[in-house]
């Protein structure tokens, strides 16, 4: 089933302003968000293989323009990798694929999905929402971006510890509530 890219699109753009900015789950997000330097791509892939070619172009998309224009990408990826352990089996593959074109330190990889769970934790647990997003998504962040917003915000390991008692307070119910899921 193809899902439409707009649907992804406004999707992916009411959790990240709902979620992550309304959360204030990544204090930097909101910055580039207003200022229209978030790149939104859809891949139609279908398997690992069509994927790593689309994270490619979007890789060289996202270094070929000034930051000013474009800041960072979130490639969403409504039609393979459902599976949350087949998703973080190719976060691997596509670190690689950083690696060989040779944008390791340039451009880092984050991850979200819809079951995003992270090891030692019960996939119900609240810490997980941090990461869940409406559909399998990579974050394409340039390094130099990276370094800025952790000069402007010196204590960024405390913004983990913060999105906890955030999502403590809101509870599973509040997270439902958001609506922030796909509208599909």
């Amino acid at each position: 089933m193809n899902v439409l890219a707009d649907v992804v699109v406004q999707d992916t753009r009411h959790w990240l302003e709902r979620a992550v900015i309304g959360l204030n789950l990544c204090p930097f997000a909101k910055a580039v968000h207003v200022k229209g330097q978030v790149h939104y791509a859809v891949s139609e892939a279908s398997d690992a293989r069509q994927l790593l070619a689309d994270l490619g172009a979007e890789l060289d998309a996202l270094v070929a323009l000034d930051a000013t224009e474009r800041e960072t990408t979130l490639l969403m990826v409504p039609n393979c990798l459902a599976d949350f352990l087949d998703f973080n089996d190719f976060l691997a593959r596509a670190e690689k694929l950083v690696r060989k074109r040779g944008l390791e330190g340039v451009i880092q990889l984050a991850s979200f999905h819809p079951n995003y769970q992270f090891a030692g934790t019960d996939a119900g647990d609240i810490e997980n929402f941090t990461n869940r997003s409406p559909y399998p998504t990579l974050h394409l962040l340039r390094e130099v971006s990276i370094e800025r917003a952790v000069d402007a915000f010196p204590e960024a390991e405390a913004i983990y510890e913060a999105n906890i008692e955030t999502l403590r307070g809101l509870g599973a119910e509040g997270w439902a509530a958001l609506r922030v899921g796909p509208s599909k």
